[in-house]
Order: C-alpha cells, then sequence, then structure tokens
C-alpha cells in the first residue's frame, strides 16, 4: 500500500467512524469530521498532510511512476 491509498484509506474509515459515534454517542462527534475535511482540503493544495509522515516512517512508500504498481 502507499501513502497516497492510506492517506484517503484512513481519512474515510475516520469519516465513518466519527459519523457512528456522532450518532450514538454525541454530535460532538462530528468536529472530527470537520477536522479531517479539513486536512484532506489542505493537503490538497499542499500535498501533505501529518499522517503522511507517519506512514513514511511506518515504512509505506510513495506513489512511483505508474501509481505504485
Amino acid at each position: 500500500m502507499t501513502v497516497e491509498r492510506g492517506v484517503r484509506l484512513m481519512a474515510g474509515a475516520m469519516v465513518l467512524l466519527s459519523l457512528v459515534l456522532a450518532h450514538y454517542l454525541s454530535l460532538y462527534w462530528l468536529w472530527l469530521t470537520a477536522f479531517v475535511g479539513l486536512n484532506l482540503l489542505q493537503s490538497a493544495f499542499t500535498n501533505w498532510c501529518p499522517a503522511m509522515s507517519i506512514f513514511r516512517a511506518m515504512g509505506m512508500k510513495d506513489a512511483g511512476c505508474c501509481g505504485g504498481r
């Protein structure tokens, strides 16, 4: 798995998790959804987000030519 795919996977999982938590526990969990959305928005402009550094430290590789295949 590449860093880029890992970021998308984590963002999707966090959004779904926050929706479930907001439904069952508290609507304040929707702030997590907003935080994930803002991080995705800024990463579209800067090509960096905190999760990318974490995934690289875990040994994930960046997508090369051909989408990391």
